[in-house]
């Protein structure tokens, strides 16, 4: 096992703890809908001038879906862990008040 791996440990050499690393779906779900978006207003504006058979949009829109959704996809996950550490999100807990 590699001491460098995220398992719940703290790093050896900043002491980060990666218990709070939780981005859970919100990577994916974040690039599906831009991604869907841009793919789907391509694919119209082409069906509509051009008006191509369907292997030829099969042709153009897979490698499209496929580049716009996995390659953006670490960054996007990096990005919403950095965006966890910097405002210090965390679990929400109930508030014990005194009767």
């Amino acid at each position: 096992m590699r001491d460098s791996s995220p398992c719940g440990r703290p790093a050896r050499v900043c002491g980060l703890d990666y218990a709070f690393i939780d981005s859970g779906d919100g990577p994916a779900v974040f690039i599906i809908m831009i991604a869907g978006a841009i793919v789907v207003a391509c694919a119209l504006i082409v069906e509509i001038k051009y008006q191509p058979p369907f292997w030829l949009h099969a042709a153009l829109w897979l490698p499209l879906i496929l580049a716009t959704t996995l390659l953006p996809l670490r960054s996007m996950k990096a990005l919403l862990i950095a965006l966890q550490f910097h405002h210090k999100a965390a679990e929400g807990r109930l508030i014990d008040r005194e009767p």
